[in-house]
């Protein structure tokens, strides 16, 4: 069974999002191996100066590099990644299937988002758009993207 993991950088503390994570992923559950990784995020002052989030955020990416699955396809959430249609989105997880992997690692990086080597390793840098929505909220709506993709996959009536 193909398995996906999703990287999220930083503690889900408000339980209405995690309810909502927890129900896509025990759908996404009927279709793939699903794991969500909680990874710590760096402490960093009150109003920290850019060597500071720099330093916090290669910090971060030390702990993302030994957290992606090996042989993995490996996607990044940035919002200057490219944007995608649900059914595209599911296409291309079909296609990377069809290529022969057996895994996919999603990222979430912290509030000060994502170290540029980080970026650099990525497969795919994918993009739910040009506005800025919260890093929990943001957990939900990939998950819910995973299940959708993967519904439609399979021809199921979730997706309209």
């Amino acid at each position: 069974m193909f398995s996906v993991t999703l990287l999220t950088v930083g503690k889900n503390k408000e339980k209405f999002y995690q309810s909502a994570v927890d129900e896509y992923a025990k759908r996404l559950g009927a279709y793939c191996n699903f794991r969500l990784v909680e990874l710590a995020e760096t402490r960093l002052p009150e109003n920290p100066n850019p060597t500071e989030i720099a330093a916090g955020l290669a910090k971060e990416a030390a702990l993302i590099r030994a957290s992606i699955p090996k042989g993995a396809w490996f996607c990044v959430l940035t919002p200057e990644g490219k944007e995608l249609s649900s059914e595209a989105f599911a296409e291309k997880l079909k296609s990377i299937k069809l290529e022969g992997k057996s895994a996919a690692c999603f990222l979430i990086g912290s509030s000060f988002g994502i170290d540029p080597e980080i970026k650099r390793l990525a497969d795919l840098r994918l993009s739910f758009g040009l506005m800025t929505f919260p890093h929990h909220l943001v957990r939900v709506m990939a998950v819910e993207q995973l299940y959708r993709a993967e519904t439609i996959q399979a021809g199921a009536r979730y997706h309209k």
